[in-house]
């Protein structure tokens, strides 16, 4: 993934989580301790948050700060559908696994 692709990722995700809390940008920046147009032009795609300024936003959406730089596609329901894959993916291997040993034992 490229700089521009992360970044891409947080405006959207910063706005998604304002969004979803029910505040404005004005309501944001008051909780974060930053400026209106500091949460505009990381929304916007324009400024980069520093790592600390990322543990505010995090801290101020209840959020690990992992999901401000995660992927949309990596929805609970999409972890699940991949974890059901890598799991029966890993039992097939171990049923091989326990059918060869059988057939050596006989």
């Amino acid at each position: 993934m490229t700089e521009k692709g992360l970044r891409e990722i947080f405006c959207k995700n910063v706005r998604e989580f304002r969004t979803r809390n029910g505040w404005s940008q004005v309501a944001l920046a008051q909780k974060a301790g930053v400026s209106v147009n500091f949460i505009n032009d990381i929304e916007a795609g324009k400024k980069w948050a520093s790592p600390a300024t990322m543990v505010k936003l995090a801290d101020v959406f209840d959020v690990y700060v992992y999901e401000l730089l995660k992927p949309p596609n990596l929805s609970p329901d999409n972890l699940n559908s991949l974890m059901r894959q890598y799991t029966d993916n890993v039992n097939d291997a171990l049923e091989g696994v326990r059918l060869a040993f059988l057939k050596d034992m006989t």
